[in-house]
């Protein structure tokens, strides 16, 4: 009996005219199908070569983003076909993309030989998983022998597996030119700890000049501020392309005012705009400031909220006729006040253009632009055009604005933007679900087209709501779900998601499952890919009863879950065992497919691992949430397999530890060498370790830098967490105007019982953001005049007066009708030129 024409077959022959048998015969119709080849499912019609094809045509469709499960499942059994009655070893090189679906087991039966033969194909496919890079980049260097940069070129995306003392271990020359070449493309794609392996070879031989002019992109932010000050002939156009730290930028931008005739032009250098610091902006002439202001205005998303505070500060002063209005929601609320009735489409624009989270950070202040926004809206939302309007404002207009404030007329034009807002509050989403219901009925009512159409809203309905979402269109939920990377819907969104999948899948139980597994609902591959965060929903016990296969092949994708709770990370842990043996016996790109699953090790798990390399410990290290326990098997698992004291270590080494250092103890730390330790100051001051290890890391950053009283901006920014390990006696000494240059990461970590130490004139100088980080149990601290003082940094308050400012930056421009309650205007100096003049109680 043979088999119907599928489907798609029956479309081919009906709509195309090409008959069945031309299948077997030919590939050239492959080559005409466009996107339709990601739908094809007639497989028993074809033979290797055209599997071969189809396989090179598949590469258009990763970009049906709500239609991968089919895709790699079609692509995975095209894999099969193309490989018949051929080893890999002879197929590597035509398989195109589909090589990625190949496991751990099928790539390391690869000889060195086939690998570097196909090594121009596998260097441009995209969607590699790192242990997947790890074996193949393996593979290529044994046949290779010696790194080299010719070697390295050929590497594309594999570059990435190249170990880090791999790259520590070239030639200096090689790593230069390879920083020259095309290749240093891949760079950013490098781990830290491969990055720092590089940047240690490069200044080795104690030539930073050259070393560090080469470094270009992402890589330079990785240079130390140490070597950056040992450096001193960089100029704007070197810098140009560069992308910096803060601490870098601060450092830099002072650096090279001083040596530049007219410091505004450094504005257009890049991202040295983020070193700019509030003095050089108060220092700028009216004229200047207003000529250079659109540098500033291009780059908004480079700088801090304290900057921005500055320059509408300035803006204000000099010439708040011509202000950008968005500038107005950084001042104090009350400068709100000033907003005439005529000039709210104005400002509503400016407002909806920028991105009010991160240019309000105090939600009491937030809540005061809302309320000049909704005055201005007379509270409703009327037509498409006031949408086009607000813009990104709409994402934040109160719950009751939105479900009775938007006519009819804008709610579809509304919808459009509410898809994209991502922190809708639980009341504004409670609003917007009402409106939907009110529009469309129950979701049991809805058709095909409306489910489409709303998708991105489905998570703000109930488990219950959805069901039938679930039961009607599967496919429509499951592709909403998987547009939705990079978020973590709602655990009732992802159970709906969960059981679309189960009541969809087709495929039959896996025959490699594991005994007493009869009956235990488990994934398939294919389950797996369609779920993605939903896989979360998976009781432990089939966790446990994954096929073999399925996990080899499901690994990178389970590891990625972050759901998961730690009863289902042991499960797959164990599985993990089953299927590999013992912890003692995993290699490195075993640990990098876990992903969170590692999370579940024991410490005697943990000690099993073989941790030689640092980048099978720079894998582990990504993970945040070790246990002090976990943390401290790691570190003392690397430096007795590697061999390695702690005075050994290299900068890429504590690169690669990452968290793990915050389970050195004081001794410990105290052998780490000076040498090594100031060229990774800046990644050290990312991790949230405990106030004793952070201030005796402090300790050793005094060796570098200086004691406290000496520290710049750019040093309080290089520092980041480590500043947090001062003492009430250094913070008290350190000066009013460095407050603002402290990360809030080291803001948060400081104890609140050294917090409280801070003069409230400290506290005044801290600027928006510092202000915010402030936590409540510091606040808590605090003495009414310091709150005072913290709420007026909240607000945007100025810190010191404009009329002390220097003649160059007086104000001359009329004021406006833009002007705060209790101004008054005088002719002042005599000098003919009003001159706005600020009751005490606006300025402090």
């Amino acid at each position: 009996m043979t088999t119907p024409p599928s489907s798609w077959t029956r479309f081919m022959t009906s709509h195309l005219n090409w008959p069945r048998h031309f299948w077997r015969e030919s590939a050239p119709p492959a080559l005409m199908l466009g996107l339709l080849v990601c739908f094809y499912d007639d497989l028993e019609l074809l033979d290797a070569a055209v599997a071969q094809v189809l396989l090179h045509q598949m590469i258009k469709c990763s970009h049906l983003r709500g239609f991968q499960a089919g895709v790699q499942k079609l692509k995975a059994d095209l894999l099969e076909i193309a490989t018949e009655n051929q080893t890999l070893n002879e197929t590597l090189g035509s398989l195109s993309d589909a090589v990625v679906g190949l496991t751990h087991s099928q790539l390391d039966s690869l000889c060195p030989e086939a690998v570097h033969g196909a090594i121009s194909t596998l260097n441009q496919v995209s969607g590699w998983a790192k242990s997947q890079v790890i074996i193949l980049s393996a593979k290529y260097l044994a046949h290779e022998k010696v790194l080299s940069f010719y070697n390295v070129s050929q590497m594309g995306v594999l570059l990435a597996g190249v170990g880090t003392q791999a790259f520590h271990a070239m030639d200096r020359r090689d790593l230069m030119q390879l920083l020259r070449s095309a290749i240093s493309l891949h760079v950013s794609d490098l781990s830290p700890a491969q990055q720092h392996g590089v940047l240690s070879k490069v200044m080795e031989a104690g030539d930073t000049a050259s070393g560090i002019v080469e470094i270009q992109g992402p890589f330079f932010k990785e240079v130390s501020l140490f070597d950056l000050r040992r450096e001193p002939g960089f100029n704007s156009t070197v810098l140009k392309e560069k992308e910096l730290r803060r601490s870098q930028a601060l450092f830099l931008f002072e650096l090279l005012s001083k040596t530049t005739r007219r410091p505004e032009e450094l504005l257009s250098a890049g991202q040295l705009v983020k070193g700019v610091m509030c003095s050089h902006i108060e220092a700028m002439s009216v004229d200047s400031f207003l000529a250079h202001f659109q540098h500033f205005e291009n780059n908004f998303s480079l700088l801090s909220p304290y900057q921005i505070n500055c320059l509408a500060w300035k803006y204000w002063e000099v010439s708040r006729s011509s202000m950008p209005p968005f500038l107005l929601a950084t001042l104090p609320a009350r400068y709100l006040a000033s907003v005439p009735a005529s000039q709210c489409v104005p400002f509503l624009i400016s407002l909806g253009k920028s991105q009010l989270d991160s240019l309000v950070l105090d939600s009491h202040k937030k809540n005061s632009v809302l309320k000049k926004v909704q005055q201005c809206l007379n509270d409703s939302v009327a037509d498409e055009y006031t949408v086009d309007i607000l813009g990104n404002l709409l994402c934040h207009l109160p719950a009751a604005v939105i479900h009775r404030g938007v006519s009819p007329r804008a709610w579809a034009t509304a919808l459009h933007i509410l898809r994209d807002c991502l922190d809708l509050s639980p009341q504004q989403k409670v609003a917007v679900r009402l409106r939907l219901l009110e529009q469309h009925g129950l979701p049991q009512n809805w058709t095909a087209e409306t489910t489409k159409d709303l998708g991105p809203f489905l998570v703000l309905f109930s488990g219950d709501e959805l069901s039938s979402v679930a039961t009607k269109f599967p496919d429509i939920l499951q592709q909403t779900a998987s547009k939705m990377a990079g978020t973590l819907p709602p655990k009732e969104f992802l159970q709906a998601v969960f059981e679309s999948v189960r009541n969809s899948s087709e495929e039959s139980p896996s025959s490699d499952r594991s005994p007493g597994c009869h009956g235990v609902s488990a994934p398939s591959s294919n389950d797996i890919i369609k779920l993605a965060e939903a896989n979360a929903c998976w009781a432990p016990e089939g966790l446990l009863c994954l096929g073999e296969d399925v996990f080899l092949r499901s690994v990178e994708l389970l590891g990625a879950v972050r759901s998961f709770s730690p009863a289902q990370l042991r499960t797959l842990k164990e599985k993990a065992v089953q299927v590999w043996d013992a912890p003692s016996y995993w290699r490195e790109y075993h640990l990098a497919s876990l992903g969170r699953i590692v999370l579940a090790l024991t410490e005697g798990e943990l000690q099993q691992l073989d941790l030689s390399s640092i980048d099978t410990v720079a894998s582990l290290s990504q993970q945040t949430e070790w246990t002090p326990g976990q943390a401290k098997s790691i570190l003392q698992g690397f430096l007795e397999d590697s061999g390695y004291s702690v005075q050994d270590l290299k900068s890429f080494h504590l690169v690669g530890l990452g968290a793990t250092l915050c389970a050195m103890n004081i001794t410990e730390i105290s052998l780490i060498k000076i040498s090594e330790f100031r060229v990774v100051v800046a990644r050290i001051g990312t991790l949230l370790c405990s106030t004793h290890v952070l201030t005796e890391f402090k300790r050793k950053a005094e060796v570098v830098f200086g004691g406290p009283t000496e520290w710049s901006s750019s040093v309080l920014q290089e520092l980041g967490t480590i500043a947090a390990g001062l003492s009430k006696e250094e913070l008290r000494m350190l000066d009013k105007d460095l407050m603002p240059y402290f990360q809030p990461s080291a803001i948060k970590c400081l104890p609140d019982e050294i917090f409280k130490e801070l003069s409230a004139e400290q506290i005044a100088f801290l600027g928006p953001e510092n202000a915010a980080a402030v936590t409540p149990a510091q606040r808590r601290q605090l003495s009414m005049l310091q709150l005072q003082s913290l709420q007026r940094a909240l607000d945007g308050a100025k810190t010191r007066s404009w009329l002390d400012a220097p003649p160059s930056a007086s104000p001359t421009r009329t004021p406006s009708s833009l002007s705060p309650p209790g101004a008054r205007v005088s002719q002042g100096l005599g000098l003919g030129c009003p001159l706005l003049v600020l009751t005490p109680r606006l300025v402090w």
